[in-house]
């Protein structure tokens, strides 16, 4: 089976969800991976990413405007690209604002298109222009849609955008930044506490702010709360307290596993979730994760014997962190993962549901080829 995937964003988890699975899907037996991305996106710089169809997107609103008026020409282009690649299927890695193109040169070539989704609704905060419109038009006109969590599958069906047989479930596998680092506390120092990701407000960094002014006076915690997002009331909360530090900047791709590999825990503070891609590399890279109970958080989480969730409160939040300063010193080094093999299984699971779900046309292309 010839699989593309492609994701046509410039930085974050998208090009790098879409890398790792191209990668995992070349390691299963009988499938071959052929991947999408923009020229400008960031991952391009590391060793050994490659990209079978680079393409040239945007870098502001005019410039997806312009992208969007020149769309039958890239329709045109796009299918003439496909045609010479072969794919049996490709799968949209996280929806963007210009895939719908892709998904029109698809059908013109007769090559189904499966499309997984992060987030069934935006989260408050998010900013991208008519981004869930064009996502839910994507999700509709697919032939199969693929969710993290059986919390996003449910609200897909909740909105009339899943097929019977063609929603597929499929936990977010662990993404990795090189070798596992030392395990938690092996520095000696205090216990390293890690906020990461955007800085919005349905990540709870007010719920957050409170949680540790009550947890302020217990001695041998430090918390970075690092990421990108607006100015608040929240962050200035955090910042005034002892012990804590903020970093309001775009963390790049480069810098994330030094800062997973610098913390001993995570804290998911969030007030809602879809599910989160920062918890299971925790977990890979043998962090303790401190989490409320909210969305698709329950299910990555529980029975993890190093997460901790607490309900989405402050006072719920405190007793967990004050739980994890008098427990992790004593606990022992986990077992190592190895993100690269869940990562491996995940593209199994996906590919079985994907000749499933297309055969006898996709199983039969496979076997020819």
């Amino acid at each position: 089976m010839r699989v593309l995937i492609w994701q046509w964003g410039r930085r974050g988890a998208g090009p790098r969800f879409a890398a790792s699975l191209a990668d995992a899907i070349d390691h299963v037996q009988g499938a071959e991976a052929l991947l999408s991305l923009s020229n400008g996106a960031e991952i391009l710089a590391e060793p050994g990413i490659r990209c079978d169809l680079p393409i040239d997107t945007y870098s502001n609103v005019p410039g997806l405007l312009a992208r969007f008026a020149i769309a039958p020409l890239t329709i045109g282009d796009l299918s003439k690209k496909l045609s010479m690649l072969r794919p049996d299927v490709a799968i949209c890695a996280m929806p963007g604002p210009l895939d719908l193109l892709m998904l029109a040169a698809l059908h013109r070539n007769r090559m189904p298109a499966v499309v997984i989704v992060h987030d069934a609704d935006a989260h408050p905060g998010d900013d991208v222009p008519l981004l869930m419109p064009l996502q839910r038009r994507l999700t509709r006109r697919a032939d199969a849609v693929v969710a993290l969590s059986s919390h996003v599958a449910n609200r897909l069906r909740e909105q009339g955008l899943a097929r019977e047989g063609r929603l597929f479930v499929l936990p977010h596998p662990p993404f990795f930044y090189g070798p596992p680092p030392p395990a938690p506390l092996a520095h000696g120092g205090k216990l390293r506490l890690l906020c990461f990701g955007r800085l919005l407000p349905y990540k709870g960094l007010d719920l957050l702010a409170a949680a540790v002014a009550s947890l302020a006076p217990v001695p041998g915690w430090e918390l970075r709360v690092v990421g990108s997002g607006p100015e608040s009331a929240a962050l200035a909360a955090l910042r005034a307290l002892p012990s804590v530090a903020v970093e309001n900047r775009w963390v790049p791709e480069h810098e994330v596993g030094a800062l997973i590999a610098w913390a001993d825990a995570l804290v998911l503070p969030y007030r809602e979730a879809s599910q989160s891609g920062i918890a299971p590399a925790a977990l890979a890279a043998g962090r303790f994760v401190v989490s409320t109970r909210v969305g698709g958080l329950i299910e990555q989480l529980q029975g993890e014997p190093r997460a901790l969730l607490c309900d989405p409160d402050a006072p719920r939040l405190t007793d967990a962190l004050r739980t994890l300063l008098a427990t992790a010193p004593h606990r022992p080094p986990p077992a190592p993962r190895d993100p690269r093999a869940v990562w491996q299984d995940a593209a199994a699971l996906l590919l079985g549901h994907i000749r499933r779900a297309f055969a006898p046309d996709v199983a039969a292309s496979a076997v020819l080829r």
